[in-house]
């Protein structure tokens, strides 16, 4: 707001997680496009030689570090291993900056859950990001980084409607993991940031939608969405500003504004507009969706008639 100076990723280590396609792949894009050495890391192979190839086309000049790296980064373990290996070509260093948008959701309903699905959400949603963070900013203080370590949550962070229960919830341990980041590592003057995209239609969202409850997807049927590349301008514009909480579309902005707790301002003024119009606003979007689901009670009903779900006659 008093115009402090900007972040800037030229000549810094970039270090993405899901790297390999959607906001991962558009985000190292621009990165690369601003000067900056770019480690990108997924668990598929061949989509990363493809993903490193659409870097190497984005290349500013011959001394930029562009590396993929195949990892699961599904335990400390293997989060560490690559970290380790990204390090490598750059004498062993923490990056400067750590980009986690690794991620998956698997919508439905409930009660139609098990355990395994249950804890595969909060993995993929959650432990993808936090095993990163942990051996990120242990490597950033051990060598005196003062680095920067941006979380990928999404508006669902905020609330949350019906089909999202294995997705949400990690995605509000995001935010309290940020928020307390925020704060801890000060200690070590390293940034914490955290994105909180809408709809982005990506490999992922086209996955996602073939479980997806059909009451879900008419409550988001009137979501706009945005591309990778503009969810990504918009995650990076946040960063360089110094936001703590990025979001990227009015609905986000009220969202945000309104649940903001102890949260840092982007803009005083701003948000309290946000806020203001949120009170009134939310209030009427939530009723909207409740009448929606309500509305939805009979087909439900049929629909686990089908399942054979019920044990008693009504």
């Amino acid at each position: 707001m008093f115009g402090s100076k900007k972040w800037d990723p030229k000549g810094q280590h970039c270090y993405v997680t899901g790297g390999s396609a959607g906001l991962g792949l558009a985000l190292a894009i621009h990165l690369v496009k601003k000067g900056a050495d770019v480690s990108i890391v997924a668990r598929n192979e061949g989509r990363l030689k493809k993903a490193l190839e659409d870097l190497e086309a984005a290349r500013q000049t011959p001394n930029q570090i562009l590396k993929s790296y195949a990892f699961s980064m599904s335990d400390l373990a293997s989060s560490k291993a690559a970290l380790d290996a990204a390090c490598a070509p750059h004498g062993g260093r923490s990056p400067h900056a750590m980009f986690l948008c690794a991620g998956m959701s698997r919508p439905g309903f409930f009660i139609e859950e098990t355990e395994g699905t249950m804890r595969d959400g909060m993995d993929g949603g959650y432990w993808v990001q936090a095993f990163s963070a942990l051996a990120g900013s242990q490597r950033m203080v051990a060598d005196r980084t003062r680095g920067k370590i941006i979380f990928v949550s999404s508006l669902l962070g905020y609330m949350s409607i019906v089909g999202y229960s294995t997705y949400a919830p990690a995605k509000h341990a995001l935010r309290g993991l940020a928020e307390t980041l925020r704060s801890e590592l000060a200690l070590y003057d390293i940034g914490v940031h955290i994105f909180f995209p809408a709809t982005i239609y990506s490999p992922g969202y086209a996955e996602e939608n073939k479980s997806k409850p059909k009451i879900t997807l008419k409550i988001e049927e009137g979501d706009e969405g945005l591309k990778p590349e503009q969810s990504a301008a918009t995650l990076l514009s946040g960063v360089e500003n110094g936001n703590f909480h990025i979001t990227s579309d009015l609905q986000a902005h009220l969202f945000r504004a309104a649940t903001r707790g102890a949260s840092p301002m982007n803009n005083v003024l701003l948000d309290g507009l946000y806020a203001f119009i949120g009170w009134i606003g939310i209030t009427i979007w939530r009723m909207t969706v409740d009448n929606q689901i309500i509305a939805h009670r009979a087909e439900h009903e049929q629909y686990l008639k089908r399942k054979g779900y019920f044990t008693v006659s009504k």
